[in-house]
């Protein structure tokens, strides 16, 4: 028998249910996974599936029984390796446990474009929310606008709103700082993330404790944007500096960028300068010299947040979550310190 099928048409359940020959109404509660039909019937509305290669109508399905079975993912910076990795696991996560993902990345974080976002992802009837958005505004907006269904963020803000799932930022900050002072450093550059961004404060602020537990003199620390370009500028500026003899930058972009920098101006790394980064990009392993730095696992934060979100949706109790806390990766860019850097007369010349 032939699929009974117009050309150019996809498939729809009245066209399973005549190849099946059964009613419409038997295939949804197959599709629904109603105990009352039989094994015998159950297979051959499956087969029909499979013959015409019918995919239910989500939206079709949602009216039916008031479930979605998707989530959203409201993010910035979505194609920066870290919430890029985060996302990616988050989609195979939620796969596994039956479940759509739908991303809004945040182009405009302004207030109007944060609530934009939101409303766009609860026009697709989401379920719960996972949050890759680390700037404070994204959850005063987020308070604001009581969007009714349960969210993780994988940063922690200090809230009790919702359930965060984060690395512990402030003990990766330290540990990276730690370092630097245990092997000689005691002129140490702070390059910051943005502010704003609660990844940045809490980085800066493990920096802080760690230079103040020391007794250290404090360089106040250089506001970044997270990209190797800034890298490479406040590299361009610091090597006209003769005070320091270390940096711990609060992501690995920044961090390779001020080496180029430091490679430019004729310093060595870590001969004159010592380097830190945080996140452990892929590259950070293969640049020259490769980059001591703080790995999180961005694979394991997705898929937690999932079994997270997803342990809310279905009502179970809420729960406490631990920090997952990151450790320290020891390369070539770190090294015993030496006198501070002196700039090189070329540089000293820019």
């Amino acid at each position: 028998m032939s699929p009974p099928q117009d050309r150019g048409r996809a498939p729809s359940i009245r066209d399973v249910a005549r190849l099946a020959e059964v009613s419409h109404q038997t295939v949804s509660r197959v599709l629904n996974d109603h105990p009352s039909i039989r094994p015998e019937t159950r297979e051959r509305v499956l087969q029909a599936m499979e013959t015409l290669q019918y995919r239910p109508n989500r939206a079709a399905r949602t009216l039916v029984t008031s479930r979605s079975n998707t989530i959203g993912v409201l993010a910035a910076m979505s194609t920066t390796y870290g919430p890029a990795t985060s996302i990616a696991a988050i989609e195979d996560a939620a796969r596994e446990h039956g479940y759509h993902v739908n991303t809004a990345n945040l182009a405009d974080t302004s207030p109007a474009g944060i609530a934009d976002a939101i409303e766009h992802l609860m026009l697709q009837a989401i379920e719960g929310l996972v949050v890759i958005a680390p700037q404070v505004r994204v959850f005063e907006v987020l308070a604001a606008s009581s969007i009714g269904v349960p969210f993780v963020s994988l940063q922690s803000t200090g809230r009790r709103d919702h359930l965060a799932l984060s690395v512990d930022q402030v003990t990766g900050a330290r540990r990276a700082t730690q370092h630097l002072i245990g092997l000689g450093h005691r002129e140490i550059v702070h390059l910051a993330g943005p502010q704003d961004w609660i990844e940045a404060e809490a980085r800066m602020r493990g920096f802080l404790e760690a230079i103040d537990d020391a007794e250290l003199g404090l360089h106040p620390p250089i506001l970044g944007d997270w990209t190797a370009d800034f890298g490479y500028y406040a590299g361009s500026e610091l090597v006209r500096r003769r005070d320091f003899t270390a940096v711990f930058a609060a992501n690995d972009e920044m961090a390779i960028g001020l080496m180029h920098a430091f490679r430019d101006a004729g310093l060595d790394v870590p001969g004159d300068v010592s380097v830190v980064g945080f996140d452990d990009i892929p590259v950070a392993k293969h640049v020259a010299p490769t980059l001591t730095t703080v790995y999180q696992d961005f694979h394991e934060i997705g898929r937690r947040a999932v079994a997270l979100l997803l342990n809310q949706v279905h009502g179970a109790e809420r729960i406490e979550v631990e920090d997952i806390v990151p450790r320290l990766v020891v390369r070539g860019s770190t090294a015993a310190a030496h006198a501070p850097a002196r700039p090189s007369s070329t540089a000293a010349s820019r």
